[in-house]
């Protein structure tokens, strides 16, 4: 799947899925693996190009404690299935519908966001559609790596000899063409882990979606992917970064670490179970110190006691001093992996917080103060039939497969074969011409 759409003559807009058809999104997360299943209805409008536009209205939800996986990989078929099962099996009761394929986010398989360029000059001196399709194909054939599967590729911007930044260079006068792409891939491996524990559950994939870039899709204003903006995607065991500049997704990262590793710390700072650290962390849980937080407690239940000392009351400030520094490090890692990022740096110095992670008390705070950017908080965008339970920012990547199944992104592979085929018909043409002319 890809986000560029290459000038090629014929070439169609994104595809938009045809009116009263059913799509669904499958997300496998740490802690829950949630299904929500959509039927793409009329709005009543007309889009910017003069077709109806579309939108999506809920018919089903279903949603399942995550077993059988880690790190956002499948560990454990058999328990991913029985999860995944639960969850399709609710979303399809509530829809009263059954479904054959879904779309399913990516947070395992080491996602990798690299960048390339590539220059060409240019044919007449004056910069054509071919100059920017073989300036772009050109950076795109550095993107392909043994071993990974690419996920998405999309166009950052050109360069038209000194001048940089040039968004639109058709018709623009020029020598040496430059075009800079980014390319996010995955191995594979993951990929068929993902598509062989959905197979067994009797579906099929309809499309790969790397987990910030999915949450994106529902929480981010139109704006915000124009102007520049830094997603934040704050999940069980992964935090996903996707960064955007004038409609493009330039960054995706994945970084193996999320909020139930803060979790684990409690538990083990505390002496308690996972189950009373995930409550306490939810209930108190705070990465801001008060003044009040040496006076005020909190029941601790011990892990393996038993009668009267099962529970004792810790001070307030021992559970933020276990939180801010595991948060605090989090954030560190984000705030080095978009320094390294050269296209990162294009977003500008917006970032929007989303995910069950982005719900902790101070996360916002610390996150300004940590990448010195303006923060927010994003929850999923309202959707027609969007359960009460389900309008959280825990199930953004949810909401962003629906809508994503909406409106996917072009393959730039299909446009490739699109453009041979026509080039192919179009010289078999030129050739029984020629032959015509010459016998005749």
């Amino acid at each position: 799947m890809t986000v560029i759409e290459l000038p090629v003559k014929g070439d169609a807009k994104p595809p938009v899925a045809a009116k009263g058809s059913v799509v669904a999104a499958l997300d496998i997360g740490a802690t829950k693996i949630s299904c929500l299943i959509g039927e793409v209805v009329s709005q009543n409008r007309r889009s910017a190009d003069g077709k109806e536009a579309a939108a999506l209205r809920v018919l089903g939800f279903g949603c399942q404690a995550s077993r059988g996986t880690r790190n956002g990989a499948i560990v454990d078929l058999d328990q991913a299935e029985r999860a995944i099962r639960l969850a399709v099996d609710a979303a399809e009761k509530m829809a009263k519908r059954t479904i054959t394929s879904v779309f399913v986010n990516v947070a395992g398989g080491r996602p990798q966001s690299n960048s390339y360029a590539a220059s060409i000059p240019t044919e007449t001196g004056q910069v054509s559609p071919g100059d920017v399709e073989a300036a772009t194909r050109a950076a795109l054939a550095q993107g392909h790596q043994a071993g990974r599967r690419t996920l998405h590729t999309a166009l950052a911007q050109f360069h038209l000899d000194d001048a940089r930044g040039v968004m639109e260079p058709v018709g623009m006068f020029g020598t040496t063409l430059t075009a800079e792409v980014n390319v996010v891939s995955a191995e594979p491996a993951a990929l068929r882990n993902l598509a062989l524990v959905i197979e067994r559950c009797h579906l099929s994939v309809a499309d790969y979606v790397v987990a910030p870039y999915a949450a994106s899709r529902s929480v981010l204003a139109e704006d915000e992917i124009k102007l520049g903006v830094t997603l934040i995607d704050m999940g069980g065991s992964t935090t996903g970064i996707a960064s955007f500049h004038d409609g493009h997704l330039v960054f995706a990262d994945v970084i193996p670490i999320g909020g139930m590793h803060i979790t684990h710390d409690i538990a083990r700072g505390l002496s308690t179970t996972i189950a009373h650290a995930e409550r306490m962390k939810t209930l108190w849980g705070s990465a801001m110190a008060t003044v009040l937080d040496d006076r005020e407690t909190v029941a601790v239940p011990l892990l393996g006691e038993r009668g009267v000392d099962t529970i004792y009351h810790a001070p307030k400030s021992m559970l933020t001093g276990i939180i801010k520094p595991r948060l605090e490090e989090i954030l560190e890692m984000v705030r080095d992996r978009l320094d390294k990022a050269s296209f990162a740096k294009l977003a500008g110095s917006r970032v929007v917080l989303t995910g069950g992670g982005s719900e902790l008390t101070g996360a916002r705070e610390i996150a300004a103060q940590w990448l010195n950017r303006q923060i927010r908080l994003g929850a999923p965008l309202p959707v027609a039939g969007m359960p009460e339970a389900a309008r959280s920012p825990a199930f953004a990547t949810a909401y962003g497969l629906l809508n994503y199944a909406l409106k996917p992104d072009i393959h730039h592979a299909a446009a490739i074969a699109r453009q041979a085929m026509k080039e192919a018909e179009a010289g078999y043409l030129r050739r029984v011409g020629k032959w015509i002319a010459d016998s005749f």
